[in-house]
């Protein structure tokens, strides 16, 4: 940055290489923290999260939602894995879901059949199938958009859905949007303890809390016998907590029901009794 008696021409922009002591630089870090548009409220905010893909943490994240919404609070959803959207699918949602402002600035989110306000990139698109070739940086400026740019009007509760790993969209959920909190997904493998161990690192050097784990596909209950079986293998999930000092808040089944009803755009309707001590964690904060 330019200085008094610097030349302005000769700022680069770029203060980690620059040996001047300008105003700018005096600000310290820079501020990458998101604005909600004016009116707009979000009490609190929520991530979903996971070292590895293929987990469940859009099944949790729209469990999550469903949960607190039927409690009678008002619930958002964020879909921030940009280049695999799944929530509208789950809900049963078109891309004629989302609205404009009466101002013309604002997408008003599309809602749930239960009322929960949900946006993503597959709602903004013509066709569904369209892929999302984009580049690290215009990924994490589209999740940006998604809390500057859409109607949130007294939320509750907002859950971020994001992608599974360490990279550019968890980074700048973490330092442009004020998370309360993360839940952590996993599943009963062996490499279990290195997804959370990632999670939870991240989490620690960004200063986010962990609410806790939820571990998906624990259990297949036999339909003739009601047995419990562990088809990924016996889980270790209440080790891991223990190792990480966290809580286990859910072990949900591996259920073809629940399959069907998020094929079929009712996620809505899966039964939560799983998930209950996972939403009062939520509804803790």
């Amino acid at each position: 940055m330019a200085t008094e008696n610097q030349n302005p021409s000769s700022c680069n922009s770029n203060c980690s290489s620059c040996g001047s002591d300008c105003p700018s630089r005096k600000g310290g870090a820079p501020d990458f923290k998101a604005h909600l548009a004016e009116g707009c409220s979000v009490k609190k905010v929520i991530g979903i999260v996971s070292g590895k893909g293929g987990v469940g943490k859009s099944m949790v994240t729209s469990l999550l939602a469903s949960g607190t919404n039927k409690d009678g609070y008002h619930t958002a959803i964020i879909d921030a894995d940009i280049t695999g959207p799944s929530i509208p699918k789950a809900f049963g949602l078109a891309n004629d879901g989302i609205g404009i402002s009466e101002n013309g600035k604002l997408m008003i989110p599309a809602k749930s059949a239960n009322g929960i306000d949900i946006i993503s990139t597959n709602l903004l698109l013509e066709n569904e199938t369209d892929p999302i070739i984009w580049r690290g940086s215009l990924i994490a400026q589209a999740v940006k958009q998604f809390w500057e740019e859409v109607e949130w009007k007294d939320v509750d509760y907002m859950f971020v859905d994001m992608p599974p790993g360490t990279g550019d969209v968890p980074l700048t959920v973490f330092q442009s949007l004020p998370v309360d909190g993360i839940v952590i997904v996993t599943s009963p493998q062996d490499l279990v303890s290195m997804i959370v161990a990632k999670a939870v690192n991240m989490a620690d050097k960004m200063n986010i809390p962990i609410i806790g784990l939820v571990e998906n596909m624990s259990y297949l209950v036999c339909p003739h016998c009601g047995e419990k079986i562990n088809v990924f293998g016996e889980s270790h999930i209440d080790e891991i907590a223990e190792t990480h000092k966290l809580k286990v808040l859910a072990k949900l089944p591996l259920d073809p029901k629940n399959a069907q009803y998020v094929d079929g755009g009712a996620v809505e309707a899966i039964d939560l009794t799983a998930m209950q001590d996972a939403i009062k964690a939520v509804e803790a904060l």
